[in-house]
């Protein structure tokens, strides 16, 4: 397990913190983390409210400019290959607009023609489950199918890295078990690396190849197996945590064996 402090050196990887300092404004909320992403793994970033979860995977991306240390990116990565899910909808809701003309955001700064577009935008809904649809307005649209469009704006970009900033806040059960499946099936079938932002314990168990359990202005990393431990649950949440299997899930990928960071 790589875990404060200790330098991460990997040959492969998609993006990699080396002693990261991160935070807001004057505000330090993160320091000495240090992760190496590789292809085809499923992390989740966990931990209580206001820890830094969030702050982490915003730093990572540039979206906030880093306190210290280092961001290396791999070969092939550039910001043509994230993708990214935010935790809300961040358009006008007066604005009229159908979910092809919203998925269609996900394609700003790409070079790809009207036609080569239309074929992405139209794949990527139908890769989350609304193919047909393109044409309904995306207000008219349930709670579920917005959050499924959301998936599909930043899948439209047919990213190698896909992260997802905390997307199940408000869904019901079934809505929140169909998106984890759909990105469980993107990391499975299309190898489509993940990154999951959550407080969910138990949806880690069942998906994750790695975590990063962030509390106490620090990151302790690694494989599932060796993060999602009950003292080391205990120390990061401040309770005993109890992990909940989730019965009729989409089965998770299996991590390498021997799998490090």
């Amino acid at each position: 397990m790589t875990t404060r402090g200790t330098p991460v050196e990997r040959s492969e990887f998609l993006l990699r913190a080396v002693d990261l300092s991160a935070g807001h404004g004057r505000k330090t909320v993160l320091e000495g983390v240090n992760l190496s992403i590789r292809p085809g793994e499923f992390w989740f970033f966990l931990g209580t409210n206001a820890q830094g979860k969030s702050t982490l995977l915003n730093t990572l991306l540039g979206v906030l400019p880093k306190k210290g240390g280092a961001i290396e990116t791999g070969r092939g990565l550039d910001r043509a290959a994230i993708g990214y899910v935010p935790q809300r909808c961040d358009l006008a809701p007066n604005l009229p607009t159908t979910a092809h003309e919203f998925v269609s955001l996900g394609l700003v700064g790409l070079a790809v023609d009207r036609a080569e577009r239309d074929v992405r935008v139209r794949d990527a809904l139908a890769e989350v489950g609304l193919g047909g649809l393109e044409r309904k307005s995306y207000w008219a649209m349930s709670g579920g199918q917005r959050q499924r469009v959301l998936v599909a704006r930043a899948l439209a970009r047919r990213p190698r890295l896909l992260c997802v900033d905390e997307p199940m806040n408000n869904l019901d059960l079934v809505t929140e078990r169909n998106l984890l499946s759909l990105l469980a099936r993107q990391n499975r079938d299309e190898g489509l690396t993940v990154v999951f932002v959550t407080h969910d314990v138990s949806v880690a168990a069942h998906f994750a190849t790695h975590v990063a359990l962030v509390h106490g202005r620090a990151a302790d990393v690694g494989p599932k197996a060796q993060l999602l431990k009950p003292d080391l649950l205990e120390r990061a949440y401040g309770a005993p945590v109890t992990i909940v299997p989730l019965v009729g899930m989409e089965p998770a990928r299996p991590a390498p064996i021997g799998a490090t960071v």
